[in-house]
């Protein structure tokens, strides 16, 4: 291997087939249409929430190292936090705010961090940045966190439910749940793709931030939820998890990569009855 990571001897076929497995887009009609539109649904969610939205709070002195955190009316029952996907290359928690509905309507709150993205940040880096992210957070709120996070924001949820996780002891103990959506949870077969031009990984970080590797931390609980019209090589990569960590996965139906998200909003979706738990249907 090369210092960065990639293959002298991968072939240009080889490398067009490792990036195609992962190319969601080309495999999604209309794929074009759902930025604007997550971005249109997240500007009218804020407007809307009023002072219930603080936004912008730093964790960092880095300007992505931000998060946005929406209160629900009265007070908390917990935090739910959601890490954005986008490979670690794109995308802020700007794009997602509407996703906060469904925990909100059950009187949660939800915090949307951003993080710093490749090339200027490795993957390591970013796991640093969801840790911190997390901690600044639930300092902000009390009682019970749960986690999620979508694609490369999978990812990040599942590094924090890793038991040698970089999380305070205090914290871990607040972290009852993970919810990673369509995770990357072994990212080896990320190293010979065209996007590892950016990402820079190499196996030894591949093997260090790969989930899959890692013993779970027993006190969270984890179910991983993917799209059943998802990309092979992401249904593999949430099988994968759940076999390594012997937790539960589910498939969603006619969901693909882009759309798998949207049950954040619904309050009565498995999604969020398995993030929140299931005594979270309703508020007392």
């Amino acid at each position: 291997m090369s210092s960065n990571g990639r293959a002298k001897d991968v072939s240009v076929r080889e490398r067009e087939e490792a990036s195609r497995a992962y190319a969601n887009g080309d495999f999604i009609e209309g794929a074009e249409t759902y930025p604007p539109r997550w971005e249109a649904e997240a500007a009218a969610f804020r407007a809307g929430l009023g002072s219930r939205a603080r936004l912008d709070l730093a964790y960092g002195p880095d300007p992505r190292q931000r998060f946005d955190l929406f209160l629900p009316e009265g007070t908390p029952r917990g935090l739910a936090i959601f890490f954005h996907g986008g490979y670690w290359m794109a995308f802020g928690r700007e794009t997602w705010s509407h996703l906060a509905q469904g925990p909100l309507a059950l009187g949660w709150a939800v915090a949307m961090p951003s993080y710093r993205l490749a090339p200027a940040a490795r993957i390591a880096e970013m796991v640093e940045d969801a840790a911190r992210a997390t901690a600044a957070a639930a300092h902000e709120v009390a009682g019970p966190v749960v986690l999620t996070g979508h694609s490369a924001g999978g990812h990040l949820a599942a590094r924090l439910a890793c038991a040698e996780a970089p999380v305070a002891p205090d914290l871990a103990a607040r972290l009852l749940r993970c919810v990673p959506i369509s995770p990357l949870s072994e990212l080896e077969p990320l190293i010979p793709t065209a996007m590892n031009d950016r990402l820079r990984l190499d196996p030894a970080e591949a093997a260090a931030e790969s989930p899959a590797r890692a013993a779970r931390r027993p006190s969270t609980a984890v179910t991983v939820h993917v799209g059943g019209q998802e990309r092979p090589a992401f249904l593999w990569q949430a099988r994968l998890l759940s076999e390594a960590w012997s937790c539960p996965w589910h498939v969603e139906p006619g969901r693909h990569h882009f759309d798998v998200i949207d049950a954040l909003a619904d309050p009565a979706s498995r999604l969020v009855t398995d993030l929140l738990g299931s005594g979270a249907v309703s508020r007392p």
